[in-house]
């Protein structure tokens, strides 16, 4: 697969990774490298990447705990200081071995130690591999609020080897099919269709498809850094979505649900909040719905979940001026952003969602 170039950084894939990899520390004078891993990722992605991994340097490795709930402020403290009792100095390089939860997490706190260092993002999950690991976002949650502190920075590079996707569990991997299946809906046709019929995937398939993910995400992020127009498209499902997750993060009645969990039910309210504001094909409407719950089981949303819900909507990254914002869809492949959706029709996708 050849390489992507995404603003200053480069996304290499499979066999290149490493390779490039050595060179690039061959050639850069690092003081010393620190790879920042989950305690899931240091047990099942560690091992295959040190193996690879070619240098003299000093390697330290800092663990997190797994899980959405650890990406926090308080988690990063725990690094800093960890950094900071190893003399870890400017001059080092950290690599971000894991999944959404590590890549956004420690290129925060590399953007953020000694007022910046060097980072590059590994990828061990289909999820961060088409969506968390470019583009530049880095960042915490505030509590359950998604995302709320954080800075866009590039890494030096994405490696993306889609070996690590032996080590998830099924459930994971359908998380990732969620920004896969966003990609298709709000860019191309032809891309949602063929990601949709998984029953024809075959791993050659998968591996396309997530180099297409990136191909679509890059050309959007590259048109728009810092989410000003287009990449807001990039958000379809997700209004609803990251408000639903934080939910069902703070609920300790509620069973937690992953990223892309959240984010596909997000999308097929979306998509039904389209047929009442942009005349979106209802046929198509029932299409997305099917292919979603063909992959992700249905969750239980009671009616006194809808009011709380909808209150966590208004720290949606993407609003403005006290308005809540949505990203819709005016045909497959076709998108409007900044639209405001009285709370009557979000009330009708639910019961849609739930029928």
């Amino acid at each position: 697969m050849k390489s992507i170039l995404s603003q200053d950084s480069v996304v290499h894939f499979n066999k290149e990774c490493y390779p490039v990899l050595n060179k690039h520390i061959a050639v850069s004078n690092y003081s010393s490298i620190i790879i920042i891993t989950d305690t899931n990722t240091f047990e099942y992605c560690y091992p295959y990447f040190i193996q690879h991994l070619v240098t003299d340097i000093n390697i330290e490795v800092v663990q997190i705990d797994a899980g959405e709930e650890y990406k926090n402020i308080e988690t990063c403290t725990g690094v800093w200081n960890a950094l900071s009792d190893l003399n870890i100095d400017r001059k080092c390089l950290i690599i971000n071995l894991g999944g959404g939860v590590v890549t956004d997490l420690g290129g925060f706190i590399a953007c953020t130690y000694k007022r910046g260092v060097k980072y590059i993002n590994i990828p061990t999950s289909l999820l961060a591999m088409v969506d968390a690991s470019v583009g530049g976002k880095t960042g915490v949650d505030l509590g359950s609020l998604k995302n709320q502190i954080g800075v866009i920075s590039t890494p030096e590079m994405v490696l993306i080897d889609t070996a690590y996707l032996n080590t998830l569990p099924q459930n994971q991997m359908r998380s990732g099919l969620a920004e896969i299946l966003k990609h298709g809906l709000i860019q191309d046709q032809n891309y949602w269709k063929k990601a949709s019929n998984l029953s024809q995937l075959s791993t050659e398939d998968l591996d396309s498809l997530i180099y297409d993910s990136v191909v679509i995400k890059n050309n959007v992020v590259t048109q728009d850094p810092t989410e000003e127009g287009i990449r807001k498209t990039l958000n379809f499902g997700h209004t609803l979505g990251h408000a639903i997750e934080s939910y069902f993060l703070e609920q300790k009645s509620k069973k937690e649900l992953l990223h892309g969990e959240a984010i596909a039910i997000g999308i097929i309210l979306a998509s039904y909040i389209s047929t009442k504001i942009t005349n979106f094909d209802i046929n198509k409407c029932l299409e997305i719905k099917e292919s979603i719950l063909n992959i992700f089981p249905k969750i239980t949303i009671e009616d006194k979940d809808i009011p709380p819900i909808l209150e966590l909507m208004k720290f949606d990254k993407k609003n403005s001026h006290g308005n809540i914002n949505f990203v819709l869809l005016k045909d497959i492949g076709e998108t409007i952003i900044d639209i405001e959706v009285p709370n009557n029709i979000i009330y009708d996708a639910f019961t849609y969602y739930k029928s």
